[in-house]
């Protein structure tokens, strides 16, 4: 299986704004995406949860498009849109009928500059926002990935989730959540991504008319502070309400740039069943993995998934485990580290890396077959890489071997190197 070949061009505005186009006459739509280079990772203690926050005021206004017009007119058109915050990046995007693409440019235009923030949407969006936060917190396995995180990021600012701490988002003004918007909401930090039923050259002559007159701001400072080694495995427990306990275990994982990732991109596969990195890609079913059989067919856990995220700066792999209500977390502990010590063990058999490169290489061919996810792979691969990162993807899965896999897996499932989380349901007083 292979990705189509297409030609992208990319060239960068006098401005600084990098423009990818991708000609796709397959069907009367275009899908335009706008990515920041700014999320979480960005953001200092007091401030965490802006990048977030910002987002949702990008759709509360401008002079031009007050709060709730864009919503209508994308919409009203036949058009669908949506926007994300990232570890790394925001990213706003609109998929319209071809003969409406103008409107996505002049939006994208004009919020990247003339957003108003006004203070009494910024207070409404406050309790919105923090309602989310306390929605998640409703979910065990939000506050036990959150614990995980923190406790396997103390330096880094991978440390605190996307949406903020709740004691930022009730204090943050909103002058310093502004000010967030003015230093990385600029063209030089910005990658505008189209995939479509259109020209290149006139549509980049469009993108000029609409983008090129924005003036080039300084580059934002980028002081990201290194996390320390980890000395020895952190273990965190979580109580809370429920009958369900949760295990997770989180270890170091390479950035999505080095070449080991894509190796443990298929290691995923055979321990957890292929997960995808495109946004609307459907997961397809894991019960051949080693974990299923090992963990949910042998009656210890009710469901298991493995997830690797592409990211700037190395993060983490984790193993999300449900345990069965007969069982307790260390028993299902003892069972994924005994699967983990056959795997590095060894060998990896050839039929079994072969297997597991194959539905690599499927979910990854339907997350990117429609033109919002080719727009969307145009940008998302710019955040940490660049748009070759996308286009050798199936090529570096298929390098990958029983040897490297095995001797990626000795250096990553290092229990030293791991953070160990335990939920535990205040609703039948197990322990675990």
């Amino acid at each position: 299986m292979k990705a189509k070949a297409s030609v992208v061009l990319k060239t960068r505005l006098a401005n600084g704004l990098d423009v990818c186009l991708k000609e796709m006459p397959t069907a009367p739509l275009i899908s335009t995406w706008i990515w920041y280079r700014v999320g979480s990772r960005q953001e200092t203690a007091g401030l965490t949860g802006a990048s977030h926050w910002v987002e949702h005021m990008l759709f509360k206004g401008t002079p031009t498009y007050p709060a709730g017009v864009i919503d209508r007119v994308i919409s009203r058109h036949g058009g669908i849109w949506n926007a994300l915050t990232n570890l790394d990046w925001t990213a706003y995007f609109q998929t319209v009928p071809a003969d409406r693409v103008d409107l996505t440019l002049e939006i994208e235009a004009d919020r990247m500059t003339n957003s108003i923030f006004e203070p009494a949407e910024v207070e409404s969006e406050r309790t919105v926002i923090i309602s989310e936060r306390q929605g998640n917190e409703n979910d065990p396995t939000f506050r036990l990935s959150e614990e995980v995180q923190a406790s396997a990021f103390r330096v880094h600012p991978y440390h605190h989730e996307v949406i903020g701490d709740m004691a930022d988002l009730q204090a943050m003004e909103r002058d310093a959540l502004y000010q967030h918007y003015r230093r990385y909401y600029t063209p030089g930090n910005a990658v505008l991504t189209m995939a479509g039923a259109f020209k290149s050259r006139p549509m980049l002559k469009k993108i000029r008319e609409h983008f090129g007159e924005l003036p080039r701001q300084p580059d934002p400072q980028r002081r990201v502070r290194l996390e320390p080694p980890q000395l020895g495995e952190r273990r965190v427990t979580v109580e809370g309400p429920g009958e369900t306990a949760f295990l997770e275990v989180a270890y170091r994982a390479p950035r999505a740039s080095d070449p080991d990732f894509m190796t443990l991109v298929v290691l995923d596969t055979i321990l957890a069943g292929a997960s995808s990195l495109a946004i609307f890609a459907a997961p397809i079913p894991n019960a051949t993995s080693r974990l299923y059989r090992s963990l949910v067919e042998k009656g210890l856990a009710a469901a298991v998934a493995g997830n690797l995220a592409a990211t700037i700066d190395p993060f983490l792999y984790t193993f999300h485990i449900t345990v069965r209500p007969d069982r307790v977390p260390s028993q299902v502990l003892k069972a994924l580290d005994e699967e983990i010590d056959r795997l590095l063990q060894g060998p990896i058999e050839e039929a079994e890396l072969l297997k597991a490169s194959k539905q690599s290489r499927a979910l990854f061919a339907y997350g990117s077959e429609s033109i919002t996810n080719q727009a969307f792979w145009l940008g998302f691969s710019e955040m940490f890489a660049e748009y070759g990162w996308f286009e050798g993807y199936l090529e570096r899965l298929a390098a990958t071997t029983c040897e490297n896999a095995l001797e990626l897996a000795r250096r990553v499932f290092v229990p030293s190197q791991r953070v160990v989380g335990f939920y535990l349901p205040s609703g039948n007083g197990r322990h675990g």
